[in-house]
């Protein structure tokens, strides 16, 4: 406890008043004096009483309480400080720490511990005194006794003067490193963002080997997809360029991945990641219109309205029925160019579109079985069938009918039904959570015929009919794909009918499906970073997906436990995931995300330096030491001199002079008996004066 007193004035009167009446005072009280009048000495001590009783003299007693000194220990714990022995390190001079500053009186301790920022955050690399800015921020600055800061010297957010810091004590670091530390980095200059699907693209790129001799070559292994496209060696200190091709739309993840140095830290920053989005140029879409219908425009009003879409419309006009015998060359005035179409330029095409159409004649059968190898080779094949599929001319008995899903059994269903989703249906991408299917039955117009078909092996019916009539059947055939429409009725949605039905949504699914979409794909492990979350997805059509094993950029596997998002659906969400690459698998599927910055400042440089924290440390007398390779932590010892803040062995705090007031008194000079007995006695003693 601390007590101090004071003298302090409280006026009785307006303090112009008090000094008119002192210099009235004063001018009788000089008056007097040359005059040597009687008594002049006892008038002045009166006058002087009297004028301090108008100036409320009083002793004013405070009792303070002294403050301890706050010491900041800033604990590092960015992935920088994960590499070795760097935590323990950090762990145990945590604890010496905080044992010598708890033997030293008047001392409190605030931890501050600053981890990875996450993914959405806008700063980049590690912000120590960002974090002390804001540990600090309740705390007054003659509180401040110092800071000691735990860290691999790594720090990102240096100021440029010791006045920034907004405090006048030492700071100190203690660095968990060692000097002949070397490590080996993959930098990304140049990455294109988007790129068109079969085009090849060039990636800029540069290793830099550190506290290491320069020059040399390494490997260098590029990966598309989890899929080895690329192994050959290359320069280390310069740079140079990797060519990769981008086989597919949507996001095409290209993993580059240079051989470890020997003896370097980690092996954490000799991997970078491109996403690139693959842009289809245009979309060649061949259709081909055979019998007239109600509903044959449905199909090219939908692919012309989209403008990415290149159509190539084929029309056959004669149906069969009215055959008379004129030869096919003179059905048109210009000739259909169907050689050039099925046979030169038929793997041009992304997609190849049969509306209703039966073998007639026009194409010859060779045509058809350019068609399946067309498919074979990823190629993709959609027939909308109608009562033609049930008949002898129909196309699944050309050489197509080795790759459609679903063999006619020669019928034609002719009655109102609702088409509805199979149970296989519910859990596809294609038509999983189309408006209206959640309902029983579903909330859609009716259709009035459906062509009675048998599913083949390997084939997924997704929508049905009465008594579980496969009424849309999808499959894979080799590297491509089959969509069949075992109904010609789909353009009575479109018309409205009842309240139509989901047709453009349906339809568009279908046509990215067949196209390989990625997000459509039935078996699909996905990896995505959304609100500074890790969010894995498995897409599955079996009732449960196998197990993910998610290995983070440090080498540490987890299993998320995945749950049901939705039917077909499994999804786990990791918050605030660390900084760098992400692999999943489940053994047969892989899946990459990057998380963060292409190039984090965290991984710029793994060595541990106490160069960039040294000039902050000498601006405020404060000092850098070493504490791995066996050194132990520097005393840290409480000044009260002013002196040096730090020595050989030692670091020094500074030992603050704050208190805090807990009590006050205040006693008037001239209040009560004691101030009427002075001012009594000195009027007596002047007129006893003046009277002799």
């Amino acid at each position: 406890m601390l007590t101090s007193w004071s003298l302090s004035f409280d006026p009785l009167l307006p303090l112009p008043v008090v000094i008119a009446f002192a210099v009235l005072a004063s001018a009788l009280v000089v008056f007097g004096l040359v005059r040597r009048v009687r008594g002049g000495v006892v008038r002045a001590l009166a006058l002087l009483a009297l004028l301090a009783s108008l100036l409320g003299p009083a002793m004013t007693r405070e009792e303070r309480a002294p403050l301890t000194g706050v010491v900041a220990v800033v604990v590092d714990e960015s992935q920088s400080q994960d590499i070795g022995d760097r935590a323990a390190v950090t762990r145990a001079a945590l604890e010496k720490v905080r044992a010598r500053i708890a033997d030293l009186p008047d001392m409190e301790i605030r931890e501050i511990h600053v981890t990875p920022p996450g993914p959405g955050a806008t700063a980049d690399g590690t912000r120590l005194f960002e974090a002390l800015g804001r540990g600090l921020a309740d705390v007054p600055p003659d509180r401040v006794a110092g800071a000691i800061l735990i860290t691999d010297g790594q720090v990102h957010d240096v100021p440029a003067s010791a006045t920034a810091l907004g405090f006048d004590a030492p700071v100190h670091g203690l660095s968990t490193g060692r000097a002949d530390e070397i490590d080996r980095r993959l930098v990304l200059e140049r990455a294109p963002r988007f790129g068109l699907v079969g085009s090849t693209q060039l990636v800029r790129m540069r290793i830099e080997d550190q506290g290491a001799p320069a020059g040399g070559t390494a490997k260098l292994t590029v990966r598309r997809d989890g899929e080895t496209v690329i192994e050959e060696s290359v320069p280390v200190g310069v740079s140079f360029e990797a060519e990769v091709q981008i086989t597919h739309a949507g996001p095409n993840i290209l993993e580059f991945e240079v051989a470890p140095l020997p003896g370097e830290l980690s092996p954490v920053n000799n991997s970078v990641v491109v996403v690139t989005d693959g842009v289809r140029e245009n979309l060649r879409v061949l259709l081909v219109s055979g019998s007239p219908h109600a509903g044959e425009r449905t199909w090219r009003n939908l692919l012309k309205s989209d403008p990415s879409v290149d159509l190539v419309h084929f029309t056959i006009l004669r149906p069969p029925e009215k055959q008379d015998g004129t030869p096919i060359n003179q059905l048109s005035l210009i000739a259909f160019p169907t050689r050039e179409l099925f046979s030169v330029k038929i793997n041009e095409f992304d997609l190849i579109i049969f509306d209703r159409y039966q073998r007639q004649g026009v194409l010859p059968i060779i045509y058809f079985d350019n068609i399946a190898r067309y498919v074979k080779g990823g190629g993709a094949v959609l027939v909308a069938a109608g009562p033609d599929y049930a008949e002898d001319d129909s196309l699944f008995n050309t050489p197509l009918g080795q790759i459609l899903p679903a063999a006619p059994t020669g019928r034609v269903l002719e009655e109102p039904y609702r088409a509805g989703l199979t149970p296989l249906g519910k859990r596809h991408p294609v038509t999983r959570g189309l408006p209206g299917s959640d309902s029983e039955p579903p909330d859609w117009s009716r259709w009035f015929r459906l062509v009675v078909a048998d599913s083949l092996p390997g084939a997924t019916p997704v929508m049905q009919g009465p008594d579980g009539k496969p009424a849309l059947v999808l499959s894979h055939a080799d590297q491509g794909r089959v969509a069949l429409f075992l109904s010609d009725q789909a353009w009575l949605w479109a018309r409205g009918y009842e309240g139509g039905g989901p047709h453009v949504p349906l339809l568009r699914r279908l046509a990215h499906w067949l196209m390989r979409e990625p997000e459509l794909e039935e078996e699909a492990l996905r990896l995505k970073v959304a609100g500074g979350d890790l969010i894995v997805e498995r897409q599955t059509l079996t009732d449960a997906p196998p197990p993910v094993t998610l290995k983070s950029p440090s080498g540490v596997e987890t299993r998320p436990t995945l749950t049901e998002a939705e039917p077909g659906l499994w999804r786990a969400t990791l918050p605030g995931p660390e900084t760098g690459l992400w692999r999943a698998t489940d053994g047969k599927l892989t899946a990459l995300v990057h998380v963060g910055p292409p190039n984090p400042r965290e991984f710029t440089d793994l060595r541990s330096t106490t160069e960039i924290l040294q000039p902050v440390a000498d601006a405020t007398g404060g000092a850098v030491r070493r504490i791995a390779d066996g050194a132990d932590l520097p005393r840290i010892l409480a000044r009260r001199d002013g002196g040096s803040r730090a020595g050989g062995d030692w670091i020094g705090l500074d030992a603050t002079s704050a208190s805090v007031l807990i009590g006050i008194d205040r006693v008037p000079v001239f209040a009560g008996f004691l101030g009427l007995a002075i001012l009594l006695g000195l009027v007596s003693a002047t007129w006893w004066r003046e009277g002799r």
